[in-house]
């Protein structure tokens, strides 16, 4: 075995010294920190072969824990001492996941060898001092003297304090385009938001919170950034910086620079430059505008190598997709539906933007359409190794969300707020994960961290849903009024109509209702909610009729799945009051327009409920194969559809069982375009009283009352009243019978005389007398 502390390695222009710890370019000595030196040095002795992270931090650091963060900063100065470009690394190549390659060949140099070169390097050099001391010592001693001062201003500038902290706020001003292109307007601020927002350190003031403040400006919330109004804003918002871009065209050629200049005086705090040498090259010129702003800003070195995606990537090398994208940003702070032309535009032009595929998964998420939100997250998950840090976790935790496996989004989500603690994506998408979970609580601190993180002042429909998840209906209907003062935006009208509902205001809900009547995307889901309305009050013949027109509408709007999920969700409702026939057809009909997860997991609990074992097991089955990692479906949906079957097999016991691994999800919703939850509960009660269990079915059936907010107008929130009933007659308390039965009645005071559940209840409550 050879002598390793004997030996030095060359390679390139460089030489490795490990017994005087020293690294020689071209004979002269390299400056370098001990654990850089020892990092380059493990990484050369197993040249040309992998060494993963971990094994690297132990030789490194073999008795202190260190994060990896200190590993990648050694790695980025080295890479920095090697000559290597940010670019093309031809030395240190990072294994994506796993560790680093030294990539070149490197020579082992024996110690005899070493002290003839090192004899014949000294004598060299002695040749030179002489003629250096005679004949410049005089000028070169002044102009050490003058190199000495000099460098203390130099290191006094390098080691001054940043210019911003994380704490500051910056504005993004819309660049001067002068252009005469206006392919450039909006377009170069859109990418260079979204270069600076892969940056952990840099603070960029939300386009939410711009929104809001120019309105309080007078202002319209899409206007134009000019640098007055921009420094306006930051003003009022306390932001500390405005960065001001302009692009100009000299011949062929584009200059672009960017300033950042303190909002309070106007100061420069750091310029930069930067030239396309032609129309496509832009983007690329933004790119380096960007890092170079970030670090005299004051970003550390670590952060601008780990977190330094090129716009291309981040974005997309196309100018007229990018702008497209940025138009569909803009309409989507407006409306879901018109966003989504923008953005299927932006897809067609470039198939590798990533960003704006999962712009579109999420907008057709919002509208209920999963199938199709699930295609396009899918292919933007297949090109995230494309994108920065930031939008790799936006795209990971919401792909992993929208398919059900909410293990691993709630995962995605905790670190992505632990690296970008300052972005509000976490939190939002956390919330949505919880509204699934049935962690209500969470779901409100989650939403008012979103709220938090923008900075936002004015109302958020978010919020309003979240107190009413929590019966705090006077601050929903607060917020919700005031918001629709300043907004007047459907989801507030949404927010109000089912605030009335609870409150039992009938007039209320028809006014918020007639204004979303004729308004694609919103009028479909008012016509659902007003016939779970009617169906909660037993009027099913109404139920029906504007069952059939929200299924109409939503066709009509494009929106094939949600067409089924009303037909799915209608269909349960005609198998909960016994009208099986009903609920078989209906289910059919859902099924045939669309086999998403969702509509089939609503199906197969109608089925089964309508007494169709074979098809209800046929759908579980299904499900259960399709969705191996979906946690709605095995935690929510097929312990509902298999309690179901039990049941209408007379196994009370097995449906208990069945219902056993819902438990930590029962009162969360397993399809959030519809609000179907708390289903598993609702058939543990019936599970209870099938045993003649009345005191612990009762247990069960008073969730369903207690959690009136998230019930909502579910026709099991009106049902659970005749089963409190049937529960407290099988405890032997009658008063307690009486009373619940006569709740239930009172709701249903106009309901269809034929319906079977009716007449059993009236039977029911008649032989309490």
């Amino acid at each position: 075995m050879r002598n390793q502390g004997k030996e030095m390695y060359e390679f390139g222009p460089f030489r490795l010294d490990p017994g005087k710890r020293v690294l020689l370019r071209d004979n002269q000595p390299v400056p370098l920190q001990l654990k850089a030196f020892e990092t380059l040095l493990v990484l050369v002795r197993n040249s040309e072969q992998v060494v993963l992270k971990d094994d690297l931090m132990k030789s490194v650091w073999p008795d202190t824990f260190v994060e990896e963060s200190n590993l990648a900063q050694h790695i980025f100065v080295l890479r920095k001492i090697l000559g290597e470009s940010a670019r093309e690394y031809r030395y240190i190549i990072t294994i994506p996941g796993r560790g680093y390659r030294f990539a070149v060949k490197v020579r082992v140099v024996s110690e005899e060898e070493s002290l003839v070169v090192e004899a014949h390097s000294r004598s060299r050099m002695v040749i030179e001092e002489k003629h250096w001391l005679n004949g410049v010592w005089r000028p070169v001693g002044a102009m050490a003297i003058a190199m000495a001062l000099v460098g203390g201003v130099l290191y006094w500038r390098s080691h001054r304090a940043p210019k911003l902290t994380e704490r500051d706020s910056i504005v993004i001003a819309d660049f001067a385009n002068t252009t005469g292109d206006t392919v450039f307007d909006g377009t170069l601020r859109q990418g260079l938001s979204a270069q600076l927002d892969q940056s952990p350190f840099l603070n960029l003031l939300s386009d939410q919170r711009v929104a809001q403040t120019l309105s309080l400006m007078a202002q319209p919330k899409d206007a134009r950034l000019t640098h007055e109004l921009a420094r306006e804003v930051c003003e009022r918002t306390g932001s500390v910086a405005v960065l001001d871009g302009s692009i100009a065209q000299v011949g062929t050629q584009y200059l672009l620079l960017l300033k950042a200049s303190s909002c309070a005086n106007g100061e420069s705090l750091a310029n930069a430059e930067a030239q396309a040498k032609d129309k496509n090259h832009v983007l690329g010129a933004l790119g380096k505008l960007a890092l170079e702003i970030r670090s005299k800003l004051g970003e550390s070195l670590a952060s601008l190598q780990k977190y330094d995606v090129p716009p291309e990537e981040v974005t997309t090398p196309s100018l007229e997709a990018l702008r497209l994208y940025s138009l569909g940003l803009l309409a989507r702070k407006g409306d879901l539906p018109p966003a989504l032309k923008w953005f299927q535009r932006a897809v067609d032009l470039d198939h590798n933007f990533a960003m704006a595929y999962a712009q579109l998964g999420m907008v057709y998420f919002d509208l209920g359409e999963s199938v199709l939100a699930t295609e396009n997250l899918r292919k933007a998950y297949d090109l995230r190794e494309r994108v920065s840090e930031l939008e790799r976790f936006h795209i990971e935790s919401n792909y992993e969300m929208v398919v059900g496996n909410l293990e691993a989004a709630r995962k995605d989500c905790e670190l992505w707020a632990q690296i970008y603690p300052r972005d509000p994506g976490a939190p939002s998408t956390l919330a949505i994960i919880y509204l699934y979970m049935g962690q209500w609580e969470k779901v409100l601190i989650m939403t008012q961290r979103m709220i938090e993180l923008r900075h936002q002042t004015k109302p958020e429909s978010n919020l309003v849903a979240a107190f009413t998840f929590l019966n705090q209906l006077d601050k929903a209907r607060t917020l919700a009024q005031e918001g629709n003062r300043i907004w007047d935006s459907p989801l507030f009208n949404a927010n109000l109509y089912m605030i009335d509902f609870l409150q039992g205001d009938r007039n209320g809900m028809d006014r918020e209702a007639a204004k979303l009547m004729g308004k694609p995307g919103w009028e479909d889901r008012m016509l659902d909610s007003e016939s779970n309305t009617a169906a909660y009050g037993g009027e099913f013949a109404k139920s029906r009729e504007l069952t059939r027109r929200a299924v109409d509408s939503a066709q009509r709007a494009g929106e094939t799945q949600t067409a089924a999920a009303y037909e799915a969700e209608a269909a349960t409702r005609e198998a909960l009051v016994g009208n099986q026939g009903q609920a078989k057809q209906l289910a059919k009909s859902a099924l045939a327009l669309s086999n998403g997860w969702e509509v089939e997991g609503i199906s197969a609990i109608a089925l089964a409920l309508a007494g169709d074992s074979a098809q209800g097991s046929r759908l579980a089955d299904e499900l259960d194969k399709r969705y191996p990692e979906n946690t709605i479906v095995h935690l929510n949906f097929l312990p509902t559809i298999r309690a179901a079957l039990a049941l209408g097999n007379g196994d009370p016991s097995k449906a208990l069982g069945d219902l056993a691994p819902a438990a930590p999800y029962e009162l969360g919703y397993a399809d959030l375009s519809i609000g179907f939850g708390l289903y598993p509960v609702y058939l543990r009660g019936e599970a209870y009283l099938a045993s003649k269990q009345g005191s612990t079915a009762g247990g069960e059936l008073q969730k369903i009352v207690l959690h009136s907010g998230v019930v909502q107008n579910e026709l099991i929130g009106a049902l659970a009243h005749l089963q409190l009933g049937r529960a407290y007659a099988i405890a032997g308390d009658t008063a307690k019978a009486q009373s619940a039965y006569q709740d239930f009645l009172r709701v249903w005071k106009d309901a269809d005389a034929a319906i079977p559940i009716l007449k059993q209840a009236k039977a029911e409550y008649a032989k309490l007398h």
